[in-house]
């Protein structure tokens, strides 16, 4: 599901090889366990002169690394969709299956979650060129200066644009209904697994009665005893149909964490708007003092203008001081505004190429993956019609 056109997937060939279990102690001297994956690069041309293969490059990165290479591609790129890791934990899981982050099935399908993300921003026309990317891919030792956001953590959380972007709004609202979408069918999901499992286990008891009945039967022994044996292949198929029906499910997750990268766009356009409109607001208020200076009226009640008339207007040379230097921060405040007109103009430009990229990449990719799982559970269905076909030829026999 990963488009290779990039330049850095012509000369580079990235995978995720292996998982491997590590004790070590942690920041506080503490004893801990966790799990370090193998990245592999080698040369798109990987084969020698000679005909061997070249050997890849190979170093270990722990799921914290992933996290902090992403947190700086956020910072480092704010109008980019940034493509999400697989999850910490386990959710939306049924319940034969284990929620713990150590757990092999669960590793293993990390691995090629992280795998998928790597060959995501390999793929990226602007995330494929960044330099501190290569060096996650290449370099043993590796740190990213995280740069935190400071402007959005400063600011309210209940802070309001009054002129929002119709195209942001609705990209926000669409974003946040796909993720109650996909979240609700993997629910539903986890519950049919849920009994489908146990519906096929059930179908076990069927293999022991079925051999039991052939102890004491002569002439329908052998047929009884074949079809118990088809019906004991059929409950334990369960197990294997469901670590695929799993990778699906990855598939469908990974778009509900993109859900949450395109609302993060949408809330750095809000911040770039409110900055915009505080400058504007600014510029019109230090216009407006100026005027009043100039003037000598107040348009509005405010505690200067009481002053002014309780203890005097003040004198021709203070106006003109104060005239002065509210032109110096007049023209300063328009350079200021004219900055964050551009910044927004770049940002909103940038910000749309990238959505609409990210558009075609998810219509794509969630076809697939549907199309995918309605063709293994059509699989599922008729090896399911085959067994009881199988045992309808056991008891024809007999």
């Amino acid at each position: 599901m990963v488009e290779r056109g990039t330049a850095l997937l012509k000369k580079m060939e990235i995978s995720v090889a292996e998982a491997d279990k590590r004790t070590g102690k942690n920041t506080v001297n503490m004893q801990e366990t966790y799990t370090v994956y193998l990245i592999e690069t080698r040369p798109a041309e990987s084969v020698s002169e000679g005909g061997t293969p070249v050997a890849p490059d190979t170093l270990w990165r722990r799921y914290s690394e992933f996290e902090l290479l992403r947190t700086y591609l956020l910072v480092t790129y704010p109008y980019i969709i940034v493509p999400p890791l697989p999850e910490k934990r386990a959710e939306f899981v049924w319940h034969k299956l284990s929620a713990d982050n150590l757990d092999p099935d669960f590793v293993e399908r990390r691995r090629v979650g992280l795998e998928n993300f790597l060959l995501r921003l390999a793929s990226h026309p602007v995330l494929s060129n960044d330099s501190i990317f290569f060096l996650f891919l290449t370099e043993v030792l590796f740190l990213v200066f995280q740069k935190a956001d400071s402007r959005l953590k400063s600011l309210s959380a209940m802070f309001r644009v009054k002129n929002p972007d119709k195209r942001f709004t609705a990209l926000k609202h669409y974003s946040e209904d796909l993720s109650t979408v996909i979240s609700q069918l993997l629910r539903i999901r986890a519950r049919v697994a849920d009994r489908l499992y146990g519906v096929y286990k059930v179908h076990g008891n069927y293999g022991r009665v079925f051999s039991e009945w052939s102890a004491i039967e002569k002439e329908m022994g052998d047929g009884l005893q074949s079809a118990g044996h088809h019906m004991d292949t059929y409950a334990a198929s369960i197990d294997d149909i469901l670590e695929e029906e799993e990778h699906y499910a990855d598939q469908l997750k990974e778009y509900l964490f993109y859900t949450e990268a395109v609302r993060s766009v949408c809330r750095k356009h809000e911040l770039i708007q409110y900055e915009l409109e505080m400058a504007a607001q600014d510029l019109s208020y230090k216009k407006q003092q100026k005027e009043e200076l100039e003037t000598g009226t107040v348009r509005i009640f405010s505690l200067k203008g009481m002053t002014s008339k309780l203890f005097g207007q003040e004198t021709q040379e203070q106006r003109e001081s104060k005239v002065a230097a509210l032109e110096q921060s007049i023209q300063e405040g328009e350079e200021a505004l004219k900055e964050k007109n551009a910044e927004s103009q770049e940002f909103v430009e940038k910000a749309w190429n990238d959505i609409e990229r990210f558009k075609e990449q998810k219509e794509k990719d969630l076809r697939e993956a549907l199309i995918s799982y309605a063709i293994m559970q059509i699989s599922m269905c008729k090896k399911g019609i085959q067994v009881w076909s199988n045992a309808k030829e056991c008891f024809n026999k007999m």
